[in-house]
């Protein structure tokens, strides 16, 4: 007898290809039978009746970090399907820290608790909170920056930089998956193509990747791009592109371009990856896309306030309708949300992507799925946080098309898994982790709403995370069975 069998499912092995209808066995948290197995009985047995049986949803583009302290339920990704996230993205992770850390990215990641500096101590600090789901990391580079120097618009001394790179190099020796920039941001936005190469790589050595928010994802995207690139061929990493969008109307359909100069660098031989959301609307800290003495009135018109620590009653709503319930100018909002106590910490959502931007996106080859979700759970996030892979299945798969199931399901799986060194995961194979979504793929729905973002979707029949079921009847189920996982090695506190 094993664990768990599930039987007569539909199964997509995530590799892209055909699917086919078997059973399933789990033992000791790994899948040992795939198949005919009729006389192979299990503790726990699930009948599928055809519905499809995946690997395990794996998110690459969270801000899961301080999530994994505060909700270590993760209902939000693990009723979506998703197992595993890769957190520490956009130059923001908890480590480097220093213990008991205070408030992190001014609200991206939330306050992170726990007695915790490195990467070990962080992994610790999680597992003794039992995590729903599996989690991956990258070092910030903002994070790393604002540790040694603060907030200092200046470039590093050669002490700076040298305490910097050890650090990334510390947190690579510990598991994580590579050296992350969010160079829109502060501080990253103060440093040069230069500091970013020497600090990128120091992941070298780990064959690790460089992920990146571009330092310009409008009307310099291109530059951006060539930037992000170069760095790459600098480095000789892979090279990750996190959300790839091109920003604001005037910029719509300037994504054909970039992926063109992708394309360009793959046929010369590069490692080149992206991720997507699939949705029209973008989200972060408000302060970061305003300069206060000139409020750019045109990204102000299409913005909605998320969280908003010093004005709870603006949570939900647009920035235009307060400025004119209050009688001000609309520039005269957004000074009065960011400069009042907190006002760094309000988290905005901004309506400036294009849907056919999306579907082009969605059409390449190397581009992935990531939520970008923002866990603050108080206001009302971004419906990506809830939704996005099941919007993925049943928008842009079942309604319109742009992907086959089998070739969705490689995106989410087998692909992150091979470009993220996750070991024996994101595939149905013998001798791979038991991480499993079986779900419907005619009634598949992403339900989260702007108006309201934290609806569970519909359609996902049970989710299980190293062989244990998380999910099951539109309930988390605490089974607490999620890891730490580490680069191309085995989970944190496993033996190699």
């Amino acid at each position: 007898m094993t664990d768990l069998v599930i039987r007569d499912a539909t199964i997509l092995d995530g590799n892209g290809g055909a699917s086919w209808v078997g059973d399933v066995a789990v033992e000791a948290g790994r899948i040992v039978a795939i198949g005919a197995i009729g006389g192979l009985s299990g503790a726990q047995e699930i009948a599928a009746d055809g519905l499809i049986l995946a690997p395990g949803f794996i998110d690459t583009h969270a801000h899961d970090d301080g999530a994994f302290l505060r909700y270590p339920d993760m209902t939000f990704k693990l009723a979506q399907g998703v197992t595993t996230t890769v957190s520490g993205n956009c130059g923001f992770s908890a480590i480097p820290a220093a213990p008991g850390n205070a408030a992190a990215s001014g609200g991206l990641l939330g306050r992170l608790g726990g007695d915790f500096s490195d990467l070990d101590g962080y992994f610790a600090a999680v597992m003794e909170r039992a995590p729903a789901i599996n989690n991956l990391m990258l070092v910030g580079h903002n994070t790393v920056r604002e540790h040694v120097m603060g907030l200092d618009s200046r470039a590093p001394t050669a002490a700076e930089l040298m305490t910097m790179r050890t650090h990334v190099e510390h947190a690579m020796a510990q598991g994580a998956c590579g050296f992350s920039t969010g160079l829109i941001y502060r501080p990253g936005r103060f440093s040069t193509t230069e500091e970013v190469v020497e600090l990128a790589a120091a992941v070298r050595p780990w064959d690790g990747l460089y992920t990146t928010h571009m330092r310009n994802e409008g009307d310099g995207l291109l530059e951006a791009v060539a930037e992000t690139l170069d760095i790459g061929r600098k480095t000789g990493l892979h090279v990750h592109i996190s959300h790839h969008k091109a920003a604001g109307q005037n910029n719509w359909g300037k994504v054909r371009d970039s992926l063109a100069a992708v394309d360009l660098a793959l046929a010369a031989g590069q490692a080149v990856t992206l991720d997507v959301y699939p949705y029209t609307a973008g989200s972060g800290r408000m302060i970061e896309y305003f300069n206060l003495e000139r409020p750019n009135r045109a990204l102000a018109e299409v913005i909605r306030i998320a969280s908003c620590p010093a004005f709870r009653e603006f949570e939900g709503r647009m920035l235009k309708d307060i400025a004119a319930e209050r009688s001000l100018p609309i520039e005269d909002a957004v000074r009065l949300i960011l400069t009042a106590p907190r006002g760094d910490q309000t988290l905005c959502i901004h309506f400036i992507i294009d849907e056919a931007d999306i579907e082009t996106n969605l059409r390449h080859t190397d581009m992935m799925v990531g939520s970008d979700g923002i866990p603050d759970l108080r206001g009302r996030p971004h419906p990506r946080l809830y939704g996005t892979f099941p919007r993925i299945l049943a928008h842009y798969v079942r309604q319109r098309g742009v992907l086959s199931l089998p070739e969705a399901i490689r995106r989410m799986t087998s692909l992150p898994a091979s470009v993220f060194g996750l070991v024996d995961r994101g595939q149905v194979r013998v001798g791979a982790h038991a991480d499993l979504v079986l779900f419907d793929a005619a009634t598949v729905q992403d339900t989260a709403t702007y108006d309201d973002p934290q609806r569970l979707p519909t359609g996902i029949h049970t989710v299980i995370v190293n062989g244990r079921i998380a999910f099951a009847g539109g309930q988390n189920t605490a089974a607490g069975a999620g890891r730490m996982l580490r680069y191309r090695r085995s989970a944190w506190g496993e033996r190699e």
